[in-house]
């Protein structure tokens, strides 16, 4: 086992594999740019180094940086987290190449499954099914007009390198594919250097369905069950669930064997998530794979039982998987809810400042995930969510409640959040009898919104921090002196929220 491992990530993630790392008796070095010099994840390492100014571009993405600063410090792996270079094949041949060990899968599976079309085919040729569409990048506008003409309308253009809906366009009729077919090219090239795209028909209302692989060095792998991503705003996912209430046991064996065969054939090793999309007669297509640790990952390990940032450490370091498929076992039902600053009536627009007060007040059966702590502030350099609360009950009902009573505790002051919108969505119809899909929230739910429905508003919980703060000087103004239980636990299946560092 690694005795020292580089974290390059920031935020929740970071704490996350920080967490697990010191359980396990492994030191951490972090990284941090100048925004994050005070960070959570910064005073949590062992020893942490400054990466370079804020923006990404300048300090998380700087590869050589980053090699040069796990060579400085002695350690032996580095853990990408998600996000950054976790996905970039060359980040991981540079590592290889410098002998230390990307904790995660080989840059060429990266590289493989990184290409949509190249996916595709390898999904094909695995008898894993796929929406109907082109194998391989396109760039010819005369050319992709016949072949949508083909499919059918309509369809989507996706960026070949594309990832969370960058790139993506729907187009319903043929009047619209070349303005379309520009805006996507012209978003693949800014955000991922390569305008090269695909095309597949659009699947109307589909589910977002994801299955948690876990694969070894030697061969092994198994999967951890599926993950409901459906409650997606924007294209991005707000509120996870498993399992999914659609699913049968013969399904999910289908499907989890599917995901298992492809990662294989890819020669795959560490954690991935393989990705589908359901239509409404339940007929699943393969999506594409994420070769990184997932956001949502925490519902996966409160069900199962597994800390998937442990097994990726140990299957990094060379073990064999401990467990089979029949090992596995489920145990209740998981949701969760990502807090994100955000405006939820502005079209979800970040909202930044400095958090002046943030409290939770988690009951058994909860979990939360955050990188944040009271007086930090929210930037626009970096993804504005703030913490991830995670319930587990024997049922779903169960769950819900649970997850309903944690969101409406959610006390933060200081930026708009999306508090209320998550505590709406939850106490929907749609959401509570499980009959929801990917365009939910645009399509169907936005209209109808009240934000304020049954949860405080800003001024309300500034009144809350301001009588907290006030309870606090008076009795320390009356005992002369200061006291404090503030405590972190090394837990991760505890609250990761800490009030140490205030």
């Amino acid at each position: 086992m690694f005795k020292k491992i580089l974290i390059a990530n920031r935020g929740e993630i970071a704490v996350r594999i920080i967490t697990s790392a010191k359980e396990m008796g492994i030191k951490t070095v972090a990284v941090y740019s100048d925004f994050d010099r005070y960070s959570l994840f910064a005073k949590m390492a062992d020893e942490a180094y400054h990466i370079g100014e804020s923006p990404s571009a300048k300090s998380y993405l700087k590869a050589e940086k980053i090699i040069e600063i796990a060579k400085l410090s002695g350690a032996e792996a580095i853990h990408p987290g998600y996000g950054f270079l976790s996905e970039r094949g060359f980040f991981a041949k540079m590592c290889e190449e410098n002998g230390i060990k990307f904790i995660g899968p080989g840059y060429k599976a990266i590289d493989l499954l990184g290409s949509k079309t190249e996916a595709k085919i390898l999904a094909l040729k695995n008898n894993v099914p796929v929406v109907p569409g082109t194998e391989k990048p396109l760039h010819d506008f005369s050319l992709i007009k016949n072949i949508a003409k083909d499919i059918g309308y309509p369809i989507l253009i996706k960026a070949s390198a594309g990832g969370g809906g960058k790139g993506m366009r729907i187009v319903k009729e043929e009047a619209d594919i070349e303005s379309s077919l520009r805006m996507a090219q012209n978003e693949a090239k800014s955000s991922f250097g390569d305008d090269s795209v695909f095309i597949e028909k659009y699947i109307e209302s589909p589910r977002h369905i994801e299955f948690q692989i876990l694969a070894d060095e030697h061969g092994n792998v198994v999967h951890l069950g599926e993950r409901e991503c459906s409650m997606q705003r924007r294209h991005q996912k707000i509120i996870e669930e498993t399992p999914s209430v659609i699913m049968d046991e013969a399904m999910r064996k289908d499907m989890g064997e599917c995901a298992k065969r492809i990662v294989k054939a890819a020669g795959y090793s560490n954690a991935g998530t393989v990705e589908f999309i359901v239509d409404t007669n339940n007929k699943y297509y393969f999506l594409e794979v994420n070769t990184r640790l997932q956001v949502e990952h925490p519902i996966t390990e409160m069900r199962t039982g597994f800390d998937l940032v442990r097994e990726q450490l140990k299957v990094a370091s060379g073990e064999k998987l401990s467990f089979k498929q029949e090992d596995v076992e489920f145990k209740g039902h998981t949701i969760e809810c990502r807090i994100c600053a955000e405006d939820s009536e502005n079209n979800f627009m970040p909202s930044t400042g400095k958090i002046t007060y943030m409290k939770n007040v988690l009951s058994n059966g909860m979990r939360e995930d955050t990188g944040i702590e009271q007086g930090n502030e929210i930037s626009v350099y970096y993804d504005p969510m703030i913490s991830k609360l995670i319930s587990n009950g024997a049922t779903r009902e169960i769950a819900i409640e649970k997850m309903k009573r944690a969101v409406r505790d959610d006390k933060v002051v200081g930026v708009k959040s999306n508090i209320a919108f998550l505590l709406n969505l939850l106490e929907s119809e749609e959401y509570v009898s499980g009959n929801y899909h990917t365009q939910f929230i645009e399509k169907e739910f936005l209209g109808r919104m009240s934000s304020q429905k049954n949860i405080p508003d800003e001024d309300t919980n500034a009144a809350v921090a301001l009588a907290a703060v006030l309870f606090k000087e008076q009795k320390a103004q009356k005992l002369k002196t200061v006291t404090s239980s503030n405590s972190h636990s090394n837990n991760f299946w505890l609250n990761k929220r800490t009030e140490s560092y205030r």
